[in-house]
């Protein structure tokens, strides 16, 4: 079997995807993850986790001597990897139409020659269900089709390919202007492999890119970072699955957070909280369609909540809605550059985190102030929420880091329940709906204070990370954001100062430390990219806004080159975790708003 020489690093990858799965493209021309048909789907390249057993779909020069690198085309979805050497210049242009092409669904990649002469070879090894499974090669005048383990696949192309060892392979030159295209879809067992022309996987291409820029035309932000705003914007668009409006965490499996460690998790679900931030960052931004089918998700989990002492949210579901995610682990794949295990599912599916009741109502009150008022339906099912709230916000849970260590009286999980009884309250009295005000209040009303008298340490000036803790923890830094504290109050001062002497490692900000905090798993993790962006908002709504900027602009090098955030930086600037995350980017279009409002304003203020 053909070997690939090593693992790319996370960040030599770009993502393209049609809103019903994605894939990874390496920028040595290598697809190394594809789940297809929808995002959780068993893989059939998978060599990002293992390079010898998870299979790949490589384009690339011939021989050694040559370059590449990435971009996307402005202001889309549309992936361009291009190569240079001493004879030419080529490119791929990859992309996965949305809607299909011709009624499939799949990915197309055209190469086209645009200087000199550059010699080609494809390279296609499938692995179906995660490298477990096998392919029968049928080949045609069209190219080829793919049957065994997994769906059945048709590469159609004009060029001739010949069977290997591993899969299929054919070599080919392209002059100056000359072009070849792959086309890899999903077919019905009994389909002939479909033939398609160049000027179809043109017209594909055209309808592709302009799919993606009236989308973002959309978009109302005008500000500082428009273009680094406009690609997150981007890349959360790529992680939703159409079909139901859910968001997915990331496109990936166990993409370690340390190298060699066990904290690799599969992040291709749909969590409470991510889908409440994106509703919130999507409404910032004027994306209405993409917030109302957020929000539909979203009610529709709270329909379907069974009532009673059980929880009325899960706090991940499949991204159809799904509440049953078991974790297994993959054993045959070695994991990235060696970082098993494997996981595929989620049992942090079963944990009680009571944070998500405030992300989610949070949203719900925005969704209501910028988006449409709620129905009458939802609004009863809410206030049932609430109520269970009021009764159950006083116990131990697992925390936002879905930590494996035990329950603990985590201090974000009590905030943000005061978030939810909090803003339900706002949304009775805006719309004069029915609900037991005094009950809510006094629930709202005790959890303030014992908050403000059990999170709070004398000794260290800070909130901590949960009752009794002797270490701060960087999901604090919403207290201000969340209006439960002023930005600006002696008390938060002090412990934004507390994080940055224990967390911040220039500019960049760790989730809490391990050591000090123990989280039930061996080994270290990098700094957390969505909390070096909440940490921007935080300094910024404090007044601190040149530090803010500074730390924003720094956190921008940390980008991929095409503008793409893992979930974790590594010690040496390494992009770690699931690539690319959905939190971060929303944190990313969150801070650039704010920072660009207070740069806005102290303009005008005659400030600068």
């Amino acid at each position: 079997m053909t070997e690939l020489d090593r693992y790319l690093p996370i960040a030599e990858h770009g993502l393209i995807g049609d809103m019903r799965t994605a894939a990874l493209v390496a920028s040595d021309g290598t697809i190394d993850w594809y789940c297809p048909g929808r995002f959780d789907a068993p893989s059939v390249f998978a060599a990002l986790l293992d390079r010898r057993r998870g299979g790949y779909w490589a384009l690339s020069p011939q021989g050694d001597n040559w370059t590449s690198r990435q971009l996307y085309l402005p202001d889309t979805a549309v992936l361009l990897t291009r190569f240079s050497s001493d004879d030419g210049v080529a490119e791929i242009e990859d992309f996965m139409p949305v809607g299909g092409i011709d009624g499939h669904h799949g990915l197309v990649r055209r190469i086209h020659c645009v200087r000199g002469r550059m010699p080609m070879v494809c390279t296609f090894e499938p692995r179906p269900d995660y490298g477990r499974g096998s392919c029968r090669f049928d080949l045609s005048d069209q190219g080829a089709r793919c049957s065994g383990d997994g769906p059945t696949l048709t590469l159609s192309t004009a060029r001739p390919l010949e069977r290997t060892q591993a899969g299929l392979r054919t070599e080919l030159t392209l002059d100056d202007g000359e072009t070849a295209t792959f086309v890899l879809v999903e077919c019905d067992d009994d389909e002939a492999t479909p033939a398609y022309s160049e000027e179809r996987t043109r017209a594909a291409f055209d309808d592709t890119v302009m799919f993606w820029r009236r989308w973002l035309d959309q978009s109302r932000y005008r500000g500082r970072w428009q273009e680094m705003v406009h690609r997150s914007a981007l890349t959360l668009k790529l992680l939703t699955y159409a079909p139901t409006g859910a968001l997915i965490a990331a496109p990936t499996t166990s993409l370690p957070e340390q190298l060699g460690g066990e904290r690799n998790w599969d992040y291709r679900y749909t969590w409470i909280r991510d889908a409440a931030f994106s509703l919130y960052g999507l409404l910032r931004l004027g994306f209405t369609d993409e917030a109302a089918a957020f929000m539909g998700w979203l009610t529709d989990r709270v329909q379907a909540s069974p009532g009673g002492d059980k929880p009325p949210l899960q706090i991940m579901y499949t991204i159809d809605g799904e509440a049953d995610l078991p974790e297994a682990t993959l054993d045959h794949l070695e994991g990235y550059q060696g970082s098993a295990p494997v996981r595929v599912g989620n049992a942090a599916s079963d944990q009680l985190q009571l944070d998500i009741y405030g992300e989610l109502i949070d949203s719900v009150y925005l969704y209501n102030k910028y988006g449409s008022p709620l129905f009458a339906r939802d609004w009863n099912d809410l206030t049932s929420m609430v109520d269970w709230l009021c009764d159950h916000w006083d116990q131990p849970d697992e925390g936002i880091w879905e930590t494996r260590a035990g329950r603990a009286d985590f201090t974000y999980s009590r905030l943000m329940s005061w978030v939810a009884i909090e803003r339900g309250m706002r949304v009775a009295r805006q719309r004069g709906l029915p609900a037991d005000l005094r009950r809510w209040g006094k629930a709202r009303d005790a959890i303030y204070r014992q908050i403000m008298d059990r999170a709070w340490n004398d000794e260290l000036r800070a909130f901590t990370q949960h009752y009794g803790s002797q270490t701060v923890d960087a999901s604090v830094l919403l207290m201000p954001m969340v209006k439960f504290i002023a930005p600006t109050d002696p008390i938060w001062l002090s412990t934004l100062d507390a994080i940055e002497r224990v967390l911040v490692s220039d500019s960049l900000v760790y989730r809490y430390d391990p050591e000090q905090a123990p989280d039930g798993l061996r080994g270290d993790e990098g700094t957390f990219s969505m909390c070096t962006f909440w940490y921007v908002e935080a300094l910024t709504r404090a007044g601190r806004v040149d530090e803010a900027r500074l730390v924003f602009d720094k956190m921008l090098t940390y980008a991929n080159p095409i503008g793409l955030y893992s979930e974790e930086v590594g010690p040496r600037g390494e992009l770690l975790g699931n690539f690319p995350q959905a939190l971060t980017h929303l944190s990313l279009i969150s801070a650039a708003f704010n920072l660009d409002r207070a740069l806005s304003s102290r303009r005008g203020s005659g400030a600068e």
